[in-house]
């Protein structure tokens, strides 16, 4: 019996032990036995931040895209929001597949996650149509207006804002350099997915910048990125120049359009400066990942209690002309001390 009593006094102890000791979690313990939270991560001011979650949703993986989105996560931790501590990311990617891209649109309206980034115009539609409640920000879209995202630039309306990637005067001055360094082209060759909206308005105001500057445009479509290279070939012999808009389908296969204008010797301009970097040979545009940064800073106000529809849609503030030296090497492009005057030049001599 006084046996038993010992035993009995040991393993309570063992059990008040026990309960003294932190939580998996690794809160601490006070005094008392309770256990107190960990503390909240803080920005750059102090300020606690409470712990979200965002779902991001983006359609494709290319050079741009990704940019944007590392960008958007740049900002926020920026501002306090520290992955695994205060801030869940779940990261979805349609792989070009629009059935898969209504999904993760689906899934996240299903999870109720607290802010959406959309990234580039198909995933914005997609998410857009699936919620009208869970705030959205969007990233790399060519025109929100057409694709219906926003009921007007500066007074967005809804549950959606974000930041375009269509510097209103890009296009038109990439037409105009075509013209510029290679004042013999007649034809321009242009490959893009017109299931894409934002394709089908980038080539449209291609076609109008061409036509005062005697330009005439070759189109050939394509439905996924399997198509691209047999659509550039189909363009050899037709053509005296390539231009490919901000197309996702089309810029998610380029090395197969640059491959036939190297091999063809056909300059290739492309519709923004990583397609220069990835092997084009001229574009104008910024960088991606400034823009995401944006966006990002967009989403903290949102976070913080401001309402999307009262934040205007954002634009690209500055514009740049970039030349790839290596690829002009490979298309057997003169690379003039004018054109090195106008524009920033790949890799940097």
């Amino acid at each position: 019996m006084k046996k038993s009593f010992v035993t009995l006094l040991s393993a309570l102890m063992l059990v008040a032990a026990a309960c003294g000791t932190s939580t998996s979690n690794g809160g601490e313990t006070s005094g008392n036995g309770s256990t107190a939270a960990p503390a909240a991560p803080t920005n750059d001011s102090g300020d606690k931040q409470e712990a979200v979650t965002i779902g991001i949703t983006q359609i494709v993986e290319h050079p741009s895209l990704d940019a944007a989105r590392e960008g958007f996560l740049a900002a926020l931790k920026d501002a306090g929001y520290t992955e695994g501590e205060n801030l869940t990311i779940d990261y979805q990617n349609a792989q070009g597949d629009m059935n898969t891209n209504v999904t993760i649109a689906q899934k996240f309206a299903s999870d109720k996650v607290d802010l959406v980034l959309a990234i580039a115009t198909p995933s914005a539609q997609a998410m857009a149509k699936a919620s009208s409640e869970i705030p959205i920000v969007f990233t790399a879209v060519t025109d929100p207006l057409g694709a219906k995202l926003v009921d007007s630039l500066e007074k967005p309306g809804g549950n959606v804002t974000g930041v375009s990637d269509t510097h209103p005067d890009a296009i038109q001055k990439t037409m105009e350099s075509v013209k510029e360094f290679f004042p013999e082209a007649k034809n321009v060759g242009i490959i893009y997915n017109n299931g894409e909206q934002n394709s089908v308005v980038n080539v449209e105001n291609a076609k109008e910048a061409m036509g005062p500057l005697g330009l005439q445009p070759v189109e050939v479509t394509v439905a996924n990125s399997s198509e691209v290279k047999q659509a550039a070939d189909s363009l050899v012999g037709r053509v005296d120049v390539i231009y490919i808009p901000k197309d996702n389908t089309v810029v998610s296969a380029l090395d197969a359009v640059v491959m036939v204008a190297n091999d063809k010797d056909i300059p290739l301009f492309v519709g923004e400066t990583d397609s220069v970097k990835a092997g084009g040979f001229a574009g104008f545009g910024f960088e991606y990942r400034d823009l995401g940064y944006t966006t990002g800073q967009m989403a903290i106000e949102i976070l913080k209690g401001k309402n999307p529809s009262d934040i205007p849609v954002g634009f690209p503030a500055k514009l740049e002309l970039m030349m790839n030296t290596k690829t002009a090497k490979e298309q057997n492009i003169t690379i003039t001390d004018e054109m090195k005057s106008k524009a920033i030049l790949y890799p940097e001599e």
